[in-house]
């Protein structure tokens, strides 16, 4: 990724130089010369997170983000520390930052253990996967970035926007159709979704019920396991829902139906397959009204079809 700045050969130089270097304290000088007094430089960890910061009017404070965050467009101009749960303690901190901003996803615990410990503020925003979360997120986001009318302005919009899209959803919730979440990133690694995941709660946010959980009598199982026939052809599900990435890292729709059980099921025998971008989907950041929205919609007319 390029800079943000790239007229600003000084800074970039410095970087390229401090690359590698975890000594905080010898970063702080160079830091308060280079932005002035009152101005933050924040490392974002996390896709919603980022998003947040754009939708608050604070990204001119972002030195960085990490590969999660790709929304909006712009952000892709800024340095990148690197997968969120792949962080390097060294990496981040040769950026000097005045604040890190990260997700609970954020890790591994030791290097969020070393960032912690090195004097710079760190704060690990939970959402909780849930609406709640999200506005919660706002609301301490805009905290550290001193902008607390722009948050309390969105929090506002996002809960009319929020309560417009679920009362349709919530009056027809005893025709729920049953879906299943399936993570396909990685072609050796396909994996299902249970309870507590971001998944099941975009799944009944949407209308729907994890049918994973629901042939289980409403429990089931915590967190994402290996996919298996048995399980798929045991829930049945209506839906099989997937992100966009891992549509395509799975081979396109076709091969999504290949998958273990799935063709034993009303949702591979009615090739009813619907993919989302992830971060839109999981990532429970403002956009979250929006992906519950698409969702629901595309599970209505899949099921009319």
């Amino acid at each position: 990724m390029r800079s943000l700045n790239p007229s600003n050969q000084q800074r970039r130089l410095a970087l390229k130089q401090l690359a590698g270097i975890a000594g905080a304290s010898m970063l702080a000088p160079w830091a308060t010369a280079a932005t002035g007094k009152g101005k933050q430089r924040i490392i974002s960890v996390g896709g919603a997170i980022t998003e947040i910061i754009f939708a608050l009017n604070a990204s001119n404070d972002l030195v960085a983000v990490d590969t999660t965050s790709n929304f909006p467009e712009s952000v892709q101009k800024l340095p990148n520390v690197g997968y969120a749960r792949a962080l390097s303690a060294e990496g981040v901190l040769a950026l000097a930052p005045t604040q890190i901003i990260a997700s609970e996803d954020a890790g591994p615990p030791a290097v969020i253990r070393q960032l912690s410990s090195s004097g710079i503020p760190l704060a690990v925003l939970p959402a909780h996967h849930k609406f709640e979360g999200v506005l919660d997120r706002i609301r301490q986001i805009g905290e550290l970035t001193g902008t607390h009318a722009q948050a309390a302005t969105l929090m506002q919009g996002l809960q009319q926007e929020w309560t417009k899209v679920r009362t349709p959803i919530e009056q027809r919730k005893s025709k729920m159709p049953k879906a299943v979440f399936i993570l396909a990133h990685a072609p050796n690694q396909i994996m299902v979704a249970g309870r507590e995941t971001a998944a099941h709660a975009v799944l009944e946010y949407a209308g729907a019920s994890n049918a994973l959980t629901a042939a289980n009598g409403g429990n089931g199982f915590s967190g994402y396991k290996p996919l298996t026939p048995e399980a798929m052809i045991a829930a049945q599900p209506d839906i099989i829902l997937v992100t966009d990435q891992g549509l395509k890292a799975s081979g396109g729709i076709e091969s999504v139906l290949k998958l273990p059980g799935v063709e034993q099921t009303p949702a591979g025998r009615k090739r009813r397959v619907l993919s989302q971008e992830a971060m839109l989907m999981l990532g429970f950041g403002p956009r979250l009204p929006i992906a519950i929205s698409q969702l629901d919609s595309a599970i209505s007319r899949a099921m009319q079809a």
